[in-house]
């Protein structure tokens, strides 16, 4: 089984109608191209680190002029539109939640961000992802016609255990849009892209945040499809707009089969020594 997955790389600003459009159009540039599947970064319909203003524009998931708009551009063109992720409010938080759309307009799946970004960078830069968001709690597949999706989100990406839950209910392609910092994108975006997919014999498919944006912040862009042997069949670079790639899900078996790893994991316990006094 083949589909061709198209990537829409983005620059998410404060407008969520804006950011809405630049989705529209890129699903009908990837229906005239032939794809299948379409997936957007995380925080698609706004990035906005003002926590009051973000709340201002978002609703929940049962009043939500943005997910409506999803599911209308699904149904209108003909294709399975993966929504990275958009906030969506939860009480007087936000939740990081991804939705996987069908070419009727139906929502499939959502998952909501399990690991929070609380981090204090060497250059300044100061995250509190917990102030403004809840993390979930539950991994999530989804099984479309061309094979079964894990979804994950940014962050989550640094944790390999999600991605081994995935890798063992047999995922073909594994999700972890992002918005990635422009540091931490530089040291750290390819290598765990590239890891995920090896350790799972897996695809990884990862839309990504670009640019310089109007809430100040930087990110690394370089959104990926990497194939389940670690080679980086697309990159985008740190170009706005769609990168495309071929997805061989018979390559996932295939994988698994030369580098049986899933299967020939064991449980074991730990065991610390205890230090050596010194000599008196």
């Amino acid at each position: 089984m083949r589909f061709k997955a198209a990537v829409l790389q983005m620059r998410s600003g404060l407008v969520p109608s804006a950011n809405v459009a630049t989705v529209a159009a890129a699903a009908r540039e990837a229906k005239a191209a032939g794809a299948e599947y379409l997936q957007t970064p995380e925080m698609t319909t706004v990035v906005n680190r003002d926590r009051a203003a973000m709340m201002a524009v978002i609703g929940d998931e049962q009043s939500n002029p943005e997910l409506d708009a999803f599911r209308s551009i699904a149904r209108d063109n003909g294709l399975h539109l993966h929504i990275g992720s958009m906030a969506v409010r939860v009480g007087d938080k936000a939740a990081n939640r991804a939705f996987v759309i069908d070419p009727k307009g139906e929502v499939l799946a959502s998952y909501d961000k399990i690991h929070l970004f609380d981090v204090d960078l060497a250059g300044g830069e100061s995250w509190r992802e917990s102030n403004a968001y809840v993390g979930g709690g539950e991994a999530v597949t989804v099984d479309l016609p061309f094979g079964r999706l894990g979804l994950a989100i940014c962050y989550d990406v640094r944790f390999p255990q999600l991605f081994r839950a995935y890798g063992d209910a047999s995922a073909d392609v594994i999700s972890a849009p992002a918005c990635f910092t422009k540091q931490t994108g530089e040291a750290h975006w390819h290598v765990l892209q590239r890891a995920r997919a090896i350790e799972n014999g897996a695809w990884m498919i990862s839309a990504a945040q670009v640019g310089h944006h109007d809430d100040g912040r930087d990110t690394y862009g370089h959104s990926v499809i990497v194939d389940p042997w670690g080679r980086v069949v697309a990159d985008a670079g740190d170009t706005l707009g769609l990168i495309y790639g071929e997805v061989d899900v018979h390559a996932v078996a295939a994988t698994r089969g030369k580098v049986p790893n899933l299967k020939n994991a064991r449980s074991f316990t730990m065991k610390t020594e205890p230090a050596l006094r010194a000599a008196e």
